[in-house]
């Protein structure tokens, strides 16, 4: 687990971060500055002065540096070049207020447009004209942005409140093992009025998948079949397979009480920024597999025989995950792949979560 995720939203954490790396951290830097020490002790003065390219005062500057902390090579870290006095803004509060007037009228304006409207402004008021970076800098130092957004009413008539939930964001470059991330999502189909959901899960690195159709997107169904995932998973013969994360994007089915499961067992929730299909790649290709192959030639069951629907759905689902080859996978299928790569399935590991799945276990039961 990555822990730079675990303090977003708070306030100096990423500086403070980032002294604590580079407090912590024997870098290039370093290593080269004591490859010089360690030259001049022994070759002296000229031959180090000419070697390489520094000064006798920096020198001697770093010996003392490194002889004061114990000989300790991350004493000659880099230090700050940060003045200590820096600079303050100059900017006229006028201008300011203007921009947030400009703000609030044409709500969240960019900086671009901003500096087209402030200029004849400027001009009649007698104020200087400030450039596109320097209002870019006056809306980001101010405390709220300088962003407006409309209020809400409640069927009772009264405002709500504005809350800023702060999620856990899939990680850039995110990497796990096989069996250790799931990616949900949901497929929606209608008919005469009605609506139908299928929720699929795949594992992004094996591509082994599943699915399962739900008469409604509530969360109550989603988190059903999620239990089914972990109760699948936790029967493994391989305990670490359930150390594993839920990929989701921002719907309501993957709140309330799908969250909360995954909160009370223990789980990592990643969630993937509004209109970003792309962070979900693996599951949204899936989708598109399981509609074309097998979904549009079994609506009809989808709507009058969900259970029915789900049987088939699931002998469908055995082949794709162990008989249809993929490309992704070097033609190989999914159950193949983690045959050949993941040393786990020595222990036979895979075919245990995989029977568990096909059993009565994955069947889903409605009230």
């Amino acid at each position: 687990m990555q822990t730079d995720y675990l303090f977003h939203g708070i306030r100096g954490f990423s500086h403070f971060q980032r002294v604590c790396y580079l407090w912590e951290m024997e870098t290039d830097v370093a290593q080269r500055r004591l490859k010089i020490l360690q030259f001049f002790e022994k070759y002296g003065l000229e031959a180090t002065l000419e070697a390489f390219d520094i000064s006798r005062r920096t020198l001697y500057r770093w010996k003392s540096i490194y002889e004061k902390n114990n000989q300790d090579v991350l004493s000659l870290n880099p230090k700050s070049k940060a003045p200590k006095r820096k600079r303050k803004p100059q900017t006229p509060k006028e201008i300011i207020q203007k921009i947030k007037e400009l703000r609030e009228h044409y709500p969240n304006i960019g900086k671009a447009k901003l500096y087209h409207l402030l200029k004849p402004w400027c001009a009649e008021n007698n104020l200087p004209v400030i450039s596109e970076s320097t209002i870019g800098r006056v809306i980001a130092n101010d405390k709220d942005k300088m962003r407006f957004a409309p209020y809400r009413i409640d069927s009772k008539g009264r405002v709500k409140p504005k809350k800023r939930n702060f999620k856990n964001r899939k990680p850039k470059n995110l990497k796990t093992k096989a069996m250790h991330l799931w990616a949900v999502d949901t497929i929606q189909r209608v008919s005469d009025g009605m609506r139908r959901y299928i929720m699929t899960l795949i594992d992004p690195n094996s591509r082994i998948a599943f699915a399962v159709a739900i008469p409604t997107k509530h969360s109550k169904h989603t988190a059903k079949v999620l239990d089914a995932l972990i109760d699948g998973l936790s029967n493994g013969i391989n305990e670490k397979a359930k150390a594993f994360s839920i990929l989701s994007d921002n719907g309501s089915e993957f709140m309330k009480e799908f969250d909360a499961l995954i909160e009370q067992k223990g789980l990592q929730h990643y969630w993937t920024y509004p209109r970003s299909p792309k962070m979900n790649a693996h599951n949204e290709r899936f989708n598109r597999t399981l509609q074309e192959q097998f979904v549009d030639y079994y609506e009809d069951l989808l709507f009058t025989d969900i259970e029915l629907f789900n049987q088939k759905m699931a002998d469908w689902l055995i082949d794709y995950n162990t008989v249809i080859p993929h490309h992704s996978l070097q033609m190989n299928s999914p159950v193949q792949y983690l045959l050949k790569n993941c040393d786990e399935c020595h222990m036979l590991w895979t075919n245990t979560i995989l029977r568990v799945f096909s059993d009565s276990k994955i069947k889903y039961q409605y009230e």
